[in-house]
């Protein structure tokens, strides 16, 4: 016969009995709001990473743009961040490129109290290369930003050198402003339409910084969506909203940018294209909510550089001036009643 049950709050118990309660302890394990995958050597390798970033338009990777990003991390350990999917990078990065690195471990992130877990800082501040996967970019926008997880990426960028890169979603992110997708995604037909249509939300609190890239904004997906409308209207409003001279870096599916330290753009990828966009020097003619779009300045709006790839890299953009490249054409961009149009010159 049972005298008493007593419960402990603090995860023990008592088993009551006639001589004596005996007390048993239950250890709950910690509970990340992450998941983890990890593939390598558990002991943390200290490299001298060569920095750099490597952004990817999305669909397949690029491989030689992949090894490029690996070898700019020498041999040291890589984090790849993300808020879903799983482990298909470990392997990839590990053990199909040839090329050695100590570590591969993929961190998919549940909400944004994982940016408040103290062991993920520890990784970032091991790392020596972190690469962003595809996926939804408002989720790492609104996880990440003003948080410990961007000013710890920050700081390796700035005082470790660390390499830096990531695919659609993960190229999305990089660049002074962002189109951060809060609404959902946007086409060109809409946004052209309506500058200030709904989804086409613009950010311009700063997140990643990433030398060579102030006024940017990025776009990927890019031919294979049509993109390149939405995009003249995302600068648009960097101007109208923002009064900056406005930049844009895209990159089509299975094309990738490799800038280094010296601010040389490299693309990658022989089937697809990039593009570098700048402004002339005239703002648009009418960029207001509710009309659709115009920026002509007599057919020269914007002046593109649109380089195809290569297997090796060889074609470039300096992006130190925005002026020299290689293995491209020069175009002018407009838009004339939210009709986007291109010339070459």
């Amino acid at each position: 016969m049972f005298k008493a049950i007593c419960i402990s709050i603090s995860i023990s118990f008592f088993l009551a009995c006639e001589d004596k309660p005996k007390e048993e302890e239950i250890v709950l394990p910690v509970v990340h709001q992450y998941t983890s995958y990890f593939t390598g050597n558990t002991t943390d390798k200290k490299t001298s990473p060569k920095g750099g970033v490597c952004l990817m338009g999305g669909s397949s990777e690029d491989d030689n743009a992949m090894r490029w990003f690996l070898n700019q991390s020498d041999g040291g350990d890589i984090l790849v961040l993300r808020t879903s999917g799983s482990n298909g990078y470990n392997d990839y990065m590990y053990s199909e490129l040839g090329v050695t690195i100590n570590s591969v471990e993929s961190i998919v992130m549940k909400n944004k109290d994982a940016s408040y877990d103290t062991t993920l800082y520890r990784k970032i501040n091991q790392t020596e290369g972190i690469w962003f996967a595809g996926g939804n970019q408002w989720n790492y926008v609104n996880y990440w930003r003003n948080t410990p997880i961007d000013s710890l990426i920050n700081a390796g960028i700035k005082n470790r050198g660390i390499v830096i890169g990531g695919t659609s979603a993960g190229m999305a992110i990089f660049g002074d402003y962002i189109f951060n997708a809060k609404n959902g995604t946007v086409t060109s037909e809409e946004a052209l339409g309506n500058p200030y249509h709904e989804d086409v939300s613009i950010d311009s609190i700063n997140f990643i910084d990433v030398k060579y890239l102030e006024h940017v904004i990025m776009d990927t997906h890019y031919s294979q969506r049509l993109r390149q409308g939405r995009h003249v209207a995302f600068m648009a409003r960097l101007v109208k909203d923002f009064g900056v001279n406005a930049k844009g870096i895209a990159a089509d599916e299975r094309t990738a940018i490799t800038i280094g330290m010296d601010g040389i753009a490299k693309v990658y990828g022989e089937s697809n294209k990039a593009f570098f966009i700048q402004m002339t020097g005239p703002v648009p003619e009418s960029c207001v909510a509710n009309q659709p779009l115009n920026w002509s300045a007599d057919s020269t709006a914007l002046k593109v550089y649109e380089v195809k790839g290569t297997s090796n890299g060889s074609a470039t953009f300096n992006l130190d001036d925005w002026e020299t490249g290689s293995g491209g054409a020069w175009h002018h961009w407009f838009v004339i009643d939210g009709k986007f149009n291109s010339k070459s010159f």
